[in-house]
């Protein structure tokens, strides 16, 4: 147990190492993440202007949860996983797993854990610094004892549904020689339902409750939603047993793709 602990701590340590290399491309991306503040800030405001209220929440709460957004993007978002692990595919690389007592999906997600951290500690200087400027425009829940207990777990399993989805993408490699259309795809459809274009109980009734069943809602939006207020604590308890099902869900067709993959993987090069 010890050494199967340091096998993929190593693993962690040398993520780690790798995207420190890249953090001034992390915190540039987080600087520019604030102008994507001032146009929430400006839209939203425009749109409330004349209403006290749109779908149940006034301007303070639909900003607030805006602001939430932008540190879970760098805390739990994947950026290029699918990519990397199509790339080890396509390169031969992945052929050294093979032949190692090393299961390639903790591999792989220690590594994950490794550039979150990174990008996830940048992304809060640049908020850190604007924060001053724009608190007297959010409003914050009060009961933060339970949202803090439930909503860390949902955080992490919402860290393991945006990352499994990725590695699902990247292992779609064994069959196909380019996995760009299905990535951009998969973005387009997490942005929209994964509440990062605007908060999803904006949506129809029918189909914000139709997306509740969907893996893009515990990606981004469930996390933010339970932090920033939008859902009560029956509503939290009911979605993190749908998070749950989902994470075994994909965690099932990440390793049916794997086995599924070998079949038709042809160890060449690595």
């Amino acid at each position: 147990m010890l050494a199967t602990l340091t096998k993929y701590r190593a693993a962690f340590a040398v993520g780690l190492q790798g995207n420190i290399v890249y953090r001034w491309n992390f915190a540039a991306r987080a600087l520019f993440s604030l102008f994507h503040l001032v146009v929430v800030f400006t839209l939203w405001g425009a749109a409330f202007a004349g209403q006290g209220d749109i779908g149940g929440f006034d301007l303070r709460q639909t900003l607030t949860y805006f602001v939430m957004m932008l540190p879970l993007q760098f805390l739990i978002g994947a950026f290029n996983e699918d990519y990397q692990v199509s790339e080890e595919i396509r390169n031969g690389l992945i052929n050294q797993f093979l032949l190692k007592p090393i299961n390639y999906y903790v591999y792989r997600i220690s590594i994950f854990v490794a550039a979150r951290l990174v990008s996830g500690l940048l992304a809060l200087l640049p908020l850190a610094i604007a924060l001053p400027f724009i608190f007297q425009y959010l409003a914050f829940p009060a009961d933060w004892g339970w949202r803090l207990a439930l909503g860390l777990p949902a955080l992490v399993l919402s860290g393991l549904i945006q990352f499994t989805i990725a590695y699902c993408f990247g292992l779609l490699t064994f069959w196909f020689l380019e996995i760009q259309s299905f990535v951009i795809l998969s973005m387009a459809v997490e942005v929209l339902l994964g509440g990062q274009m605007f908060p999803l109980d904006l949506m129809p009734a029918w189909l914000f409750r139709i997306s509740q069943f969907l893996p893009y809602y515990y990606q981004m939006y469930f996390p933010a939603a339970i932090f920033t207020g939008r859902l009560d604590q029956a509503q939290v308890a009911q979605g993190l047993v749908i998070q749950l099902f989902w994470v075994a869900v994909l965690l099932g067709i990440a390793q049916l793709l794997w086995v599924r993959g070998l079949r038709r993987h042809t160890a060449v090069g690595g």
